[in-house]
């Protein structure tokens, strides 16, 4: 867990990341030795980024693979920048954002056999999901149980945004699990 001082730094981080985007074209480079110790520990984020309530870009990695909070200043200034559903943010959008930060946990292969057995081991609500199979991933937050909150219609949504038919099964599909601190 991050404490409040914690979580605020790494928003203002986002922030900062997306003003340098504005101004600089680029993402806000950091001295990681000004931040705290456990905001120098590798870990993998998402950056969602809203603007009344609707989404303007979310970009995160799923594995952690850089410091935490060059993470944040990297994902945020992408999902502000690079989000490929999205024009890139103007600078009248960004007094309009709202911040949305996951850390990710370590993710867990879950073991199944059928589509059943894989729809009984989720946890609505808790986890976030990664599905792969052929080359093709795809991957929900736990804030979408929010939209979709049924198992069943979160996994064929999941398979939709992997590329995969919705009523897709095959013995290589491969599900991992995580769960998020958001702030």
């Amino acid at each position: 867990m991050y404490s409040p001082a914690e979580q605020q730094l790494l928003q203002r981080i986002a922030k900062e990341s997306i003003l340098s985007g504005l101004k600089k074209q680029q993402p806000l480079t950091l001295i990681l030795s000004n931040y705290p110790e456990v905001l120098q520990k590798k870990r993998a984020s998402f950056v969602t980024l809203k603007i009344n309530n609707e989404l303007r870009g979310c970009i995160g990695t799923l594995t952690p693979h850089r410091p935490l909070i060059e993470d944040i200043a990297h994902n945020a200034y992408a999902a502000a920048f690079q989000d490929p559903r999205f024009p890139a943010l103007s600078p009248t959008e960004y007094e309009q954002l709202d911040y949305h930060i996951s850390i990710l946990s370590d993710t867990s292969l879950l073991q199944f056999d059928s589509e059943e057995a894989l729809i009984a081991q989720i946890r609505p609500g808790i986890d976030g999901l990664v599905l792969s199979d052929n080359n093709k991933q795809g991957t929900f937050l736990p804030s979408v149980w929010e939209q979709l909150p049924e198992p069943e219609e979160f996994l064929q949504h999941l398979k939709h945004k992997a590329g995969l038919p919705a009523n897709y099964w095959s013995d290589t599909l491969q599900v991992s699990r995580y769960t998020v601190e958001s702030f």
